[in-house]
């Protein structure tokens, strides 16, 4: 909870337009769970808010996690400046359209039924290619510069940006095929808030797990440096075989899914 709180602390130091940002997608989230009580529509088998409500989560998890590992880097203010706003302005412009979207009771994602929805969905789409590049970035930095943080650390974070690429290419996946599913249509039986297939294949479970590997290797490297006293070269052969390992679960529930199996059939 302390180091929670350090990490909104630091970005709210570092960057108060994204800090702002941040917060909006975490207050609006709390709308969207009123929505779930007093809006009985439906979409796809389950309520209109419960997309918004998702990503709100995910996305701004995701902006504030930027916000901080850019602290890390020996950028100049203005380069800093510059990535926060792109990412913090592009994830807020993609938010938006999902959220107006579900508002609306309709598909965000590959939804071409009118010129205003397909224009949506493609403008959804170009605010996350600008995302990648920026990943992309920070793959090529984090591996040239040296990071303020230790070692094992940096290589975390190198492993997360690694990893979140080719969740976003999984992503790019189910723009191709104009679905999520794989051997059912879209919208059946799912887990409850996720609602994850549980009778047919499911690209958005290996589309998750990929995206949140920017906060979960990290914060293993973070609670290994704290706990194991050992050696760089000890923590980063650690670490390494956690990256291994988890990169190895999203493949395997990526590789499950194509084939049209569900993460949990019931």
């Amino acid at each position: 909870m302390n180091y929670l709180k350090q990490v909104f602390n630091t970005v709210r130091t570092e960057s108060p337009i994204l800090y702002k940002i941040v917060l909006l997608h975490f207050i609006t989230a709390l709308f969207c769970i009123g929505g779930l009580f007093i809006d009985d529509r439906t979409l796809m088998g389950v309520n209109t808010w419960v997309k918004p409500l998702k990503f709100l989560i995910s996305i701004g998890i995701y902006v504030l996690t930027l916000g901080y590992l850019i602290t890390l880097y020996p950028y100049s203010k203005r380069k800093k400046n510059v990535i926060r706003n792109i990412v913090s302005f592009t994830m807020l412009i993609e938010m938006g359209i999902i959220f107006y979207q579900g508002s609306r009771g309709v598909q965000s994602h590959y939804n071409n039924s009118s010129l205003l929805d397909g224009l949506l969905f493609a403008g959804m789409g170009i605010m996350v290619a600008i995302n990648v590049l920026i990943m992309l970035l920070f793959i090529i930095d984090t591996i040239r510069l040296k990071l303020k943080t230790t070692k094992s650390i940096q290589w975390g974070i190198l492993l997360g940006w690694v990893i979140i690429v080719f969740g976003s290419w999984i992503g790019g996946q189910m723009i191709n095929q104009l679905s999520h599913n794989v051997g059912v249509v879209d919208g059946g039986a799912g887990l409850p808030l996720v609602n994850w297939s549980t009778v047919g294949g499911d690209l958005r479970v290996a589309h998750f797990f990929g995206l949140h590997s920017i906060q979960i290797i990290p914060l293993f490297a973070l609670w290994l440096s704290k706990k194991w006293k050992t050696t760089n070269r000890n923590q980063i052969i650690t670490v390494t075989i956690f990256g291994v390992i988890y990169a190895s679960w999203i493949g395997l529930i990526f590789y499950q899914a194509k084939q049209g199996i569900p993460l949990i059939r019931l």
